[in-house]
């Protein structure tokens, strides 16, 4: 495994992460633990969660996903990075959600019960909350930090101005500096690209991008004549929805499919090339890859040995549009 610091902190994790929030859902326990072992067996030793999954499970289900990774963890914690995030509701009262000191302080003591851990390495902001001035979170942020709770804060769908000007009020107040930023970025959604990873490569802010696979439809095995495919993230649940209006659409299963042929040309599974695309850019840190089943994990861990052709990789380049609107939440 390769290993790459966290932007400008002296934390080294490793050049993928494991995206957990099929676990609980599309997954059940045991199937949760095997893509675990799998993963760890490939020397993925940085695991990505939220206190909100299992994607698509609903309210009924929030945690199970940070529980199941408590109980794979028992015995080995400090062999693996672990991050998590909070904001999205996690019960009926308004309180319940949000960026609010109350929120984020009750929000990770939880996470730690779920768990199993007394402390996580990356805490994140899952989305932006408007309703919270950005001074009242970085003050809580900070003392999760100060109480040993959390080791770095990092943040998810988060809109690039938001964050300079969240930098700015760090400054300003002497408080602490997220260390890394989650968007969505893939071949298929580059709207980062124009501010949010040239702030990041100014500021020394990593990145942790997820869904290198536009939610599967990169790896080209869904019939765009047909109806999304039972088990799948576009069926998922109560994800199904916002993962169709992403990515469901004609001009996307047209690049796909010139996507496939480049692949077929490179000798590459179109999985592998799409997570090797990610990691070409400079902005990118580890992006993280997510399975339903631990065979999946087999060409997105060979992206790791994939050093891109300037030639391949302008092709790729040409195939997108890149500025759509932004989708931010997950």
């Amino acid at each position: 495994m390769q290993y790459v610091q966290l932007g400008r902190t002296g934390l080294p994790v490793s050049r993928l992460a494991l995206g957990t929030m099929t676990f609980g859902f599309q997954c059940d326990e045991k199937q949760s633990f095997s893509i675990l072992d799998a993963a760890a067996d490939g020397g993925i030793d940085f695991l990505d969660a939220a206190d909100v999954y299992p994607l698509g499970g609903g309210a009924s289900n929030v945690g199970k996903t940070e529980e199941i990774i408590g109980k794979w963890l028992k015995g080995k914690r400090e062999d693996f990075i672990l991050a998590t995030k909070c904001t999205g509701a996690m019960g009926v009262k308004p309180w319940n959600q949000g960026t609010s000191r109350k929120h984020i302080l009750e929000a990770i003591d939880a996470s730690l019960k779920r768990l199993g851990t007394d402390y996580v390495d990356l805490y994140q902001l899952h989305s932006y909350d408007p309703k919270t001035p950005l001074d009242e979170t970085l003050e809580a942020l900070t003392r999760v930090v100060e109480s040993g709770k959390a080791r770095y804060v990092g943040l998810s769908n988060w809109p690039a101005t938001k964050i300079a000007r969240l930098l700015g009020r760090a400054e300003v107040k002497n408080l602490i500096k997220v260390a890394s930023v989650q968007p969505r970025y893939n071949l298929l959604f580059r709207n980062f690209e124009r501010d949010l990873l040239p702030l990041c490569l100014e500021e020394g802010i990593g990145v942790i991008p997820y869904n290198p696979l536009a939610g599967g439809l990169l790896t080209g095995k869904h019939n765009p004549k047909a109806a999304p495919p039972e088990g799948t993230r576009f069926t998922l649940g109560a994800a199904a929805g916002n993962y169709q209006s992403r990515y469901w659409h004609d001009a996307e299963f047209d690049t796909v499919e010139a996507f496939g042929r480049l692949a077929a040309e490179a000798g590459l599974s179109p999985v592998t090339l799409a997570v090797a695309w990610v990691m070409a850019n400079p902005a990118i840190t580890a992006p993280i890859i997510g399975a339903s089943k631990p065979e999946q994990l087999k060409d997105n861990l060979a992206a790791l040995d994939v050093k891109l052709d300037p030639e391949l990789k302008a092709k790729l380049d040409t195939l997108t549009v890149r500025w759509r609107s932004v989708d931010a939440e997950r």
